[in-house]
């Protein structure tokens, strides 16, 4: 409000000051982040399965879909297969890299989608009291239905495919978001240069878009970072049972789900694809956490 009625040679101190103070304040943020060791160590593991998913290509000279029957069931470290072959011949270890590739792929997108419809019913529903109850009420009616069944029904409506997964997801990831937003929403509104804006006549989109949602993105960022590990275990749990990726597609849940006829004959196939869903799952649960104590000054870091 100052910087609008003082005069131009004052308008620049104000901007640097203002400048310095979002510098200070991400790298405060970067400062506890680092501190937490359950969360450097998240970073480090999604870091990796970003790398494996990039350069899938240059960490393997198999070709993830290619039947060599006569080399199948390999264990570990034989001919060249680093972590042996499946009941088809075709390399464990291709496999899981372009695999880290298609789980990456589907979370994103997924959960871009869902935030996408999330923060826009939240921001209306938390700015505008006419429309808050009919969109919590649609809200709840989608809480209503556990998670997983939801994204299932979704599914046997529109198909299996990969596709069809992010959409499903997508829609799971809707009204979580959209609950959380509305709660930031409802406290930033009732702040002082809100109420100042709307005084001077600001529309209510310049409220909402530029004073309102960058003060509510904290817990969006933590809740994409947690959702992020929920897309990528339903996504194999929807392959698992058939319902998303299709063979001879390189997706862990569905590897675990081949594998599993072969348990006691070749365990690698069902146990490496459980553990690389373990470990991503794991460093976006505990990325999250860390997030979300760096995020809040006021939440002691537990290391």
């Amino acid at each position: 409000m100052s910087v609008e009625t003082t005069t131009a040679g004052a308008v620049q101190p104000t901007v640097s000051s203002k400048q310095k103070k979002k510098n200070n304040g991400f790298i405060s943020v970067l400062k506890r982040l680092v501190s937490h060791r359950l969360a450097v160590i998240g970073l480090i593991i999604v870091i990796a399965q970003a790398l494996m998913a990039i350069f899938a290509p240059l960490l393997t000279h198999y070709d993830p879909t290619h039947q060599d029957l006569a080399n199948a069931l390999l264990p570990a470290g034989s001919h060249g297969h680093w972590l042996g072959t499946d009941n088809y011949g075709r390399d464990e270890w291709g496999r899981i890299v372009f695999g880290a590739r298609i789980s990456l792929v589907v979370g994103i997108v997924s959960v871009v989608f869902g935030l996408i419809g999330g923060i826009t019913l939240g921001l209306l529903s938390g700015y505008y009291k006419k429309l808050d109850g009919i969109i919590m009420r649609i809200v709840d009616l989608m809480f209503a239905f556990p998670g997983i069944l939801l994204a299932m029904l979704i599914i046997a409506i529109l198909g299996t495919s990969l596709m069809n997964v992010i959409i499903a997801i997508s829609i799971w990831s809707v009204p979580s978001c959209a609950r959380i937003v509305r709660g930031s929403v409802l406290s930033v509104k009732k702040q002082e240069y809100v109420m100042a804006m709307k005084s001077l006549g600001a529309s209510d989109a310049r409220i909402i878009t530029k004073h309102i949602l960058p003060n509510c993105m904290a817990p969006i960022i933590v809740d994409a970072t947690m959702r992020m590990s929920t897309a990528i275990l339903s996504t194999a749990s929807l392959s698992f049972l058939g319902l998303g990726a299709q063979p001879p597609t390189p997706e862990w849940g569905a590897m675990i789900s081949e594998g599993q006829a072969y348990m006691w004959q070749a365990p690698h196939l069902t146990v490496i694809p459980g553990i690389a869903i373990m470990l991503v799952v794991f460093g976006f649960n505990v990325l999250g956490d860390g997030l979300r104590d760096a995020l809040d000054p006021s939440m002691k870091i537990n290391n």
